[in-house]
Formats: C-alpha cells, structure tokens, sequence
C-alpha cells in the first residue's frame, strides 16, 4: 500500500501564511468592523508595531486575504527609498503610468527636435500626484461597490518624503470619506521615528495595534488541534515540552511545531509501516524538534536583530547576558564602565525597540526567547564585529 505524503502545516517561514492565527483576533475583528463600518472607521487606519518574529507581516497577510474576500483591491508594499513612486506605478494604468524621470523634447522649424532634459516629480509634487491617483482608482473600485487596501510593511525603514505624500494623500481620502484603508507595519522605532513629526500627525490618530507573545494555554490548544488535524498525536509531557519551548512567541510557536512534525513523520516512515495512522509524538521526537527549532531561531531572528543595533547597545546587551535572569541596571553599567545615566540611554533605546523588557525596580531583563543564550554562544563574534 503507497503510504499517503502529508505537507507540513507549520509554515516558519518570513510572510507566509500560518495555518494558526492564535491569539491575534481581536486585531483581526478591529480590521474587519473597520471594513464593514464605512469611511473613517478605527480599523481602516491601523498602525501595527511589535518586535521581529511576532506576526506583523502575517497579519498584513490576513487582512489582504480579508479584503480580497469583500471584492476589495489590495496594494501590499515593503517601505524602502522610493515608496511613494512605486505606489503610484501600481495605481496607474500601464499606458498611463506616471514616471519620476521625464524627458520633454522641442520642435523647432529648421532644427528638428530639441532635449529639453530630464524633468523630476519633485517631493513637493508627489503628494498632489499620489493623492490623484489614489482618488482616479477609487473612483473606478466604488463603481462597482468596492475599496482600496493599502499595506504598508517595514514602515520603520520608509524615507520622510515618501511618508509625506502618503500622508497627505491618506489625510484628503479619509476627509473625502473615500472607501480606502491603510495599514502600517513595523519595529517599535516606528513611534519614535515617525509619531513626533509635525508632519505626520496622522499616524498619531492611527490606531495602535503592539503585537506581543501568545498565552502559552493557547500554544498547547493550536499545537494538540493542528498535529490531530494532519493526522498527528501530541499530547501529555510532549505537548507541555513544544508549548514551554516556544515562550508564546509566535514565529518560535512556527519552528517548534515545523521541526516536531517534521522529525515525527520521518521517524514514523522510516519505521516502514504501511499506513500513516496511529503516529504519536515522542518525547524524544520533542527533544530534538525544540533543539533544531532554536538552532534556526537564532539565524532568523537573533542575528538580524542585532544586526540593527549600534555597538553600545550589543554591549548592553551582552552585559545583561552574564545574569542568568532579570539584571540590576546598576550592575550593568558598571559592566559597561559607564554610569548609570549613560547606561540608562541605551536601556530606553532597546525597551522601545522591545528587545529587553522592563523588569521591576532596577531590573531589565530579555523580551526576544533565547537571545541571553545566542549572546553567550556568539559573544566573541558580536566583540569583534563591533569593535571593526
């Protein structure tokens, strides 16, 4: 009998859609009251903040889908330089598309054609041009009883013109009561960079959405339904071992389960059995997913989150990776060699970016699961390339 293949239902990857959703429905309810309320609702202009690995990109998933099932038009951009422009590309008709580089040319009698050079959309320009082709396609999508959904990820990343447009376009829809919606995503540096700016006071009136970890009963719940559902057993001291392991933090939750799954069924295949009912996850099975699980963990998101941060804050946070739990401020800045206000600035810094937490009177401690342990591991390394 030809056994039949299962595709694994954890997906740990980057922007991929999740088979589970847990603990994220009451983000998801605000969008879709947003959408079903009307113009100008809460849920239609969202800004959405949280560390790395904690789903920001697969809620943007989730309300594309969302929108596409009410016959809605969905825009999904990742902020980078050239933003605005790149909108307004995919606003426009091919035949008609706007162009940021211009080349008008002269007919004159006798001299045949004149280049008059390169002409730009410059930043002033942008957001009068965005506007109008945001409004052009919403008079095409209401026609037919339809919206726009903008998303809009890494907002963190955008540069201030591009923000600029889009702000001013977004003020003047919402205004207008146009059927549009706006989602931002981002790091938590989102509200420093962007919140204080004159300019962009509507991002201040978004509402505010901080995706955090999973109540780790819920882990327990999605993983036992989703390895049943493909045919999987996971319970009692195996089960306990995949939800304590990924500290209810989403794209851990991804790996843990993937890497499980994945080492369950092989090991059942290898056993040559001629059906694939009756598979039960070890403990053993456990084990090994969870040490694989944080093995990759590390390379997702523990390098390039410190990739993003300056030489003092590694430092910070290798000093606080001496402790094996909560470390004293205090003691950290006498780590350092520095006082304790010098210390404290880079204390602020990495609690707004959510990479440490808050832990009582004089105490930080780590909010990302495991990163006190990938310091130790590559504290040479993260030394040297910060010394360079």
């Amino acid at each position: 009998m030809t056994r039949q293949r299962h595709s694994n239902p954890f997906k740990p990857t980057a922007g991929r859609m999740p088979p589970l959703l847990i603990g994220r429905d009451n983000i998801i309810n605000d969008f879709e009251e947003g959408l079903d309320d009307g113009p100008g609702a809460p849920g239609r202009l969202m800004r959405v903040t949280g560390a790395r690995g904690v789903g920001k990109t697969v809620i943007l998933t989730e309300f594309g889908r969302i929108a596409k099932n009410r016959k809605w038009e969905v825009i999904d951009e990742t902020a980078s330089n050239g933003l605005a422009q790149r909108l307004l590309d995919r606003l426009s008709p091919s035949n008609t598309a706007f162009n940021v580089s211009l080349k008008p040319s002269l007919s004159v009698t006798g001299m045949g054609s004149l280049n008059l050079g390169e002409a730009n959309i410059s930043s002033q320009q942008m957001p009068l041009t965005l506007r109008e082709a945001l409004s052009r396609k919403l008079d095409s999508l209401e026609r037919k009883h339809a919206g726009l959904l903008v998303t809009i990820d890494e907002a963190q990343a955008a540069e201030r013109a591009d923000m600029v447009a889009i702000a001013t376009a977004v003020q003047h829809l919402i205004r207008e009561e146009r059927d549009v919606a706006f989602i931002f995503a981002g790091l938590p540096t989102i509200a420093s960079k962007w919140l204080n700016d004159e300019v962009l006071t509507f991002l201040r009136r978004a509402q505010a959405e901080q995706l955090g970890d999973i109540p780790l009963q819920d882990v327990k719940d999605a993983f036992e339904d989703t390895f049943h559902d493909s045919g999987i057993t996971i319970d009692g001291e195996a089960l306990d071992m995949a939800a304590d392991a990924t500290e209810g933090y989403p794209f851990m939750i991804q790996l843990v389960g993937y890497h499980i799954w994945r080492i369950t069924y092989r090991r059942h295949q290898n056993e040559d059995r001629t059906s694939d009912s009756g598979i039960i996850v070890s403990e053993k099975d456990a084990a090994q997913g969870i040490a694989n699980a944080l093995n990759r963990l590390g390379d997702a998101v523990h390098g390039p989150e410190l990739d993003g941060l300056s030489p003092i804050d590694k430092t910070y946070l290798l000093a606080m990776a001496q402790d094996n739990g909560p470390s004293s401020t205090s003691v950290v800045a006498e780590r350092m060699g520095k006082d304790v206000n010098y210390a404290n600035i880079y204390r602020t810094r990495l609690i707004d970016a959510q990479v440490i937490r808050d832990a009582g009177y004089g105490k930080v401690d780590f909010a990302i699961p495991y990163l006190r342990q990938y310091l130790r591991e590559h504290a040479a390394y993260i030394r040297m390339s910060s010394a360079r």
